[in-house]
């Protein structure tokens, strides 16, 4: 056990053995060191210029600080206002750390990351009469997150919220000399700017997930207070759980144990597996390698079980796993993200870069285009290759079966020795599609009995996991197979100034995404639900039957 700063890493079996060596050789090295002075060689020399321009997040316990009153002060203006009920317009790390934040401490905030019109449709009518938006985009330019203010600014003008009342329902968090910063400065929105050295996944501390956190009521000091009492622990040479939890994660992915189960035990924190697997996963799934992480329900859950190409990794009080970490939520965000990056030297890649996103952003624009001159069926993926009642199967010749449970089967037969079959639902995961998260579990433990052994399923909501684990999908080690689902749209809901609907723009993400696995060779399959609720109690149903 390796504790300080109030954060302990527990390591156990063989985990101890394999992360020694690569712990000595990070100390001989001088990494410690190093990465406290924020030495931007310490990836190769490929990728010093982006690492010179992210290492901003091991300062963010101080620089964060001069944020808190402001914020606390603009809090109380809005509830003085009648203002009490915050949405966050906002996609991977804009999002996920402040939906932790705030579940955790109990605080209500409506996370909106999603295009599913149905989701749109419903956030929308919900209290407008007393919401702020926040609307948070690093780069300024993120589709999703631009759709999402359009709509509500809409929204706004026609239940008469006009001129500086609709200037008060904005709050935009970007980095400076964003298009998103001139557009809102324009509009008269309040603008928070961003620290530019710090990356869209390891920016928890930063503004991205202080400002929609203090808004809804939690107190982001203490979240501050925690990351400084760590931060300390991050310089040291020995004693450092950051460097000790970031070599068990390099060494153990080095040496063929690539998957990492996350499940919680009791910690207190709630959904940190969803923000760390878009950390780690981003961060390390490219050039073939890449550590995937596998978010469990928790410790007894399907997949849990010891495998030999995954390390169990628990937060909370749970020893019977290869690792546990216990600690506060601010000083686990640091030490994610410490680890995340020394990994990242371990397996020689780029923790701060995500060179395999793109190729589905820009399907999804091509898609757009060709809906907007022929139409939402130019946006089909081809004749299904199987109706079953609600379900269509798009395989793409991959399946032979006639029913669905035998392409369910055919579709886990895929699964290569040491792979993985990831779910991803582009549905409404807040809404009535919400039962799809149970696919993981099902599928896993299905996968288990038919394979004679553990099974990794993996479960991320369109499109925000293109945002996360997209690249890991793509740039990571060729050994996935993929199960998308999508569904049929009852009442689309336009995007004000765009030709197309969120609808639209949902398909097309996913049509998208599916051709960039597919040209990678990935197999994929997709299963569209001609009625949601019936196609998906019909795929719960093979899967429990």
């Amino acid at each position: 056990m390796v504790t300080s700063g109030g954060v302990s890493v527990t390591l156990r079996g063989e985990a101890v053995e394999e992360t020694e060596t690569v712990l000595q050789r990070l100390v001989s090295d001088g990494v410690p060191g190093a990465l406290a002075a924020r030495n931007a060689s310490l990836w190769g020399p490929d990728a010093m210029d982006e690492a010179s321009r992210r290492l901003g997040w091991l300062d963010l316990a101080e620089t964060s600080r001069p944020l808190v009153g402001p914020l606390n002060e603009l809090a109380a203006e809005y509830r003085a206002e009648g203002l009490d009920h915050f949405v966050l317009a906002g996609m991977g790390g804009s999002s996920l750390a402040p939906e932790v934040i705030t579940r955790t401490a109990g605080a209500e905030l409506t996370v909106l990351d999603t295009t599913d019109p149905h989701q749109v449709e419903r956030v929308i009518a919900d209290r407008l009469e007393r919401t702020v938006v926040v609307v948070a985009s690093k780069s300024g330019g993120t589709v999703e997150t631009d759709s999402h203010r359009r709509i509500f600014e809409q929204a706004f003008r026609e239940a008469g919220i006009t001129g500086d009342a609709l200037k008060r329902r904005f709050v935009v968090i970007t980095d400076p000399g964003s298009p998103l910063e001139n557009s809102a400065r324009q509009a008269g929105y309040h603008v928070v700017l961003a620290d530019p050295d710090v990356g869209g996944r390891y920016s928890a501390l930063s503004a991205f997930g202080l400002v929609p956190s203090a808004l809804a009521g939690v107190d982001v000091g203490l979240l501050l207070d925690e990351a400084a009492e760590f931060s300390s622990a991050l310089r040291q040479t020995y004693d450092n759980p950051g460097l000790t939890l970031g070599a068990a994660l390099g060494a153990a992915s080095a040496g063929g144990h690539d998957k990492l189960l996350l499940a919680d035990a009791g910690s207190g924190i709630v959904g940190f597996g969803d923000w760390a697997e878009q950390l780690i996963a981003e961060s390390t799934g490219k050039e073939g390698k890449g550590v995937l992480p596998v978010v469990l329900e928790g410790v007894e859950a399907p997949g849990f079980a010891p495998a030999p190409d995954a390390r169990g990794a628990v937060l909370g009080e749970f020893d019977a796993s290869a690792i546990t970490v216990r600690g506060p939520l601010g000083a686990q965000f640091l030490l994610w993200e410490y680890a995340t990056a020394v990994a990242g030297r371990v397996l020689g890649v780029n923790p701060f870069d995500q060179p395999d996103v793109q190729e589905a952003k820009d399907n999804t624009g091509a898609l757009l285009k060709a809906a907007e001159e022929g139409g939402a069926a130019a946006l089909t993926a081809g004749e299904p290759d199987l109706v079953s009642g609600s379900v269509e199967i798009h395989a793409g010749g991959a399946l032979k079966a006639d029913t669905l449970p035998e392409a369910l089967d055919e579709l886990i037969a895929l699964v290569p020795d040491h792979g993985y079959l990831a779910v991803m639902a582009y549905l409404d995961r807040t809404g009535d599609d919400a039962g799809a998260a149970a696919l993981r579990g099902l599928l896993a433990a299905r996968s288990e009995r038919a394979r004679g052994g553990p099974a990794h399923v993996t479960f991320g909501w369109g499109p925000r996991f293109l945002h996360s684990t997209g690249q890991y999908h793509k740039g990571g080690p060729q050994n996935g197979v993929f199960l998308q689902l999508t569904g049929v749209v009852e009442r689309d809901v336009p995007v004000p100034g765009r030709p197309y609907g969120f609808g639209t723009l949902q398909l097309a993400q996913a049509v998208g995404d599916l051709r960039a696995l597919r040209s990678r060779g990935r197999p994929a399959v997709r299963l569209h639900l001609r009625d949601r609720s019936e196609g998906l109690a019909q795929l719960l149903d093979a899967l429990e039957n």
